[in-house]
């Protein structure tokens, strides 16, 4: 079985090419909850849906993430009413925000309600949140603010420089039923390329989950998010130096730490265009390996969740 630590678009897109060459149903997905926020009355899960729609081929192509054939009524009609649409919800997302919050007053966990919509969405590989409990991650920036993440993100553009980043709630939180014990029973333990410290930090925060990575006998192989220096999506750049990273294949590969200095990983996939990073991250105890990690074409996302496959087990037999 292989287990996907995963966040967003960066791991959606990644996962298009592991089920490529995995079966889904050998495929366990811990996703991230910290970016989950509550708007108009509604529980959003932006890293479940995202990777629920890429999956389930309903992604909007050009923004690559929100719905395609998306309309919408009732943010122009909210705009109307005096709200600000500063987080755009499209009338098809609404429908399953609306059925989210309505399972969740009704008791219902997350997770349960994640595995109803991955079925009804056709998805047959195991989709989980990190946890059923409330996590937010937020941002304290420069100027003495105290945001959720996406107020930052969305709301502010990612404008204000960020003093330090928090999990809310993490260190209390639980994970969700099936978390640890698929970390246990995993052949290889794979970190997507998603936004370390938003989308990988908040799963490793919850402590049991933390422990369960420790020790588990699985190889545990990251992809680098990082491309010739450069972030490839999102904000990752003004959050790296936040927490102590730069920004650089190497760098982020430091920052997550090996494991058997008490890190993350095993090993570490690094772009092609990053082939000079290669000592410096073996240099930290880490297998190694460069590829073509820009993931626009499926062809190119299957051979690199077959490159990462590859590396796990040559990592393995490792002395």
């Amino acid at each position: 079985m292989v287990v996907v630590l995963a966040g967003g678009v960066g791991a959606a897109r990644f996962l298009r090419g592991l089920t490529a060459v995995v079966p889904p149903e050998d495929i366990t997905v811990v996703v991230n909850v910290g970016d989950d926020i509550e708007l108009h009355g509604l529980r959003i899960c932006p890293d479940l849906d995202s990777i629920t729609y890429w999956l389930a081929g309903l992604v909007h192509p050009e923004q690559q993430w929100g719905r395609d054939d998306e309309r919408f009524t009732v943010r122009d009609e909210l705009v109307r009413l005096g709200h600000a649409p500063w987080f755009t919800l499209g009338d098809r997302d609404l429908a399953l925000h609306l059925h989210r919050t309505a399972q969740l007053r009704e008791g219902v966990p997350l997770s349960t309600v994640t595995a109803d919509v991955a079925a009804r969405h056709g998805l047959t590989l195991r989709l989980l949140p990190v946890t059923d409990d409330r996590i937010e991650t937020r941002i304290h920036t420069a100027d003495r603010r105290d945001l959720h993440f996406q107020e930052w993100w969305v709301g502010e553009r990612a404008g204000p420089d960020v003093d330090r980043v928090e999990f809310r709630g993490a260190d209390a939180a639980r994970p969700a039923p099936g978390v640890v014990e698929a970390i246990r029973d995993a052949g290889t333990v794979i970190v997507a390329p998603s936004n370390p410290v938003v989308s990988v930090a908040p799963i490793t925060a919850v402590p049991a989950v933390a422990s369960a990575l420790a020790a588990t006998s699985a190889c545990v192989v990251g992809v680098s998010p990082i491309v010739g220096g450069r972030v490839v999506r999102g904000m990752a750049h003004r959050l790296l130096p936040a927490v102590g990273s730069s920004v650089d294949a190497a760098g982020v590969a430091g920052w997550y730490g090996a494991r058997r200095d008490g890190g993350l990983l095993d090993a570490w996939i690094v772009d092609a265009t990053d082939v000079s990073s290669l000592e410096a991250v073996r240099g930290l105890g880490l297998a190694a390996r460069a590829m073509d990690t820009l993931l626009d074409d499926p062809e190119v996302a299957a051979a690199l969740a077959r490159g990462v496959l590859e590396l796990a087990e040559d990592a393995g037999r490792a002395p």
